[in-house]
């Protein structure tokens, strides 16, 4: 699941950060709305947290204008602006509303349950040879073998079993599980692949395609 989080507040921006990465989110992060809108034109997010007076304007109208071009991205706003008038306008134009201070561990809890939602049809579930996976029940099986999965185990074993087949490149990999921090050279995902292998087991069904990436077949 991957978040983008807006916020200019450093101290602040960072806490959530290390928190959302400690519980398995991919998080990019942004200092001030045009920060956000560049992010948001190159990536695909999950969800996104605003908070809702950055440098440069109120999120909430932000929100709405992207709102109106048919922007569907789970949005939660993060705000010391606590009052009833203030989260009636946050939920017109946002799924969520957290007021300053929170504890980082309902932040979490609310964001993983933003990234869930995705929209409002059941997300299908993937299929490939006896390998199932559930996005929505965030559970993977194989041969009917429940598999105890990482929360970038599972986003990656998803888009291989998402490509049919097919091979997917290594950036696309590295993109869906981390964040832009994460150089393409990296051998992150060689060792994720190497503990996900494990945890399949045999028969081998996940695969090297050299120069490329990997598939299952």
């Amino acid at each position: 699941m991957r978040v983008l989080v807006t916020e200019d507040d450093e101290a602040l921006r960072l806490a959530v950060k290390v928190s959302l990465r400690g519980a398995g989110f991919a998080v990019d992060t942004a200092v001030d709305l045009p920060d956000a809108d560049e992010a948001l034109s190159v990536n695909g997010y999950d969800c996104a947290i605003f908070d809702r007076m950055l440098p440069g304007g109120d999120a909430l109208r932000y929100v709405a204008q992207r709102r109106q071009t048919g922007w569907a991205v789970p949005v939660l706003f993060l705000t010391g602006r606590d009052a009833v008038s203030d989260r009636i306008d946050g939920l017109a134009w946002g799924d969520d509303y957290l007021g300053k201070p929170f504890a980082m561990s309902e932040l979490v809890a609310r964001a993983r349950s933003l990234c869930r939602r995705g929209g409002t049809s059941p997300t299908p579930v993937l299929r490939h040879g006896d390998l199932e996976l559930d996005p929505g029940r965030h559970e993977a099986r194989r041969a009917g073998r429940p598999l105890t999965l990482t929360a970038k185990e599972f986003a990656v074993l998803g888009r291989l079993l998402a490509a049919a087949g097919q091979p997917v490149r290594r950036p696309e990999l590295i993109a869906t599980a981390w964040d832009e921090l994460v150089p393409p050279a990296s051998n992150v995902l060689d060792v994720l692949v190497a503990q996900l292998r494990r945890k399949l087991g045999p028969p081998a069904v996940l695969h090297t395609v050299r120069g490329v990436g990997y598939l299952l077949r």
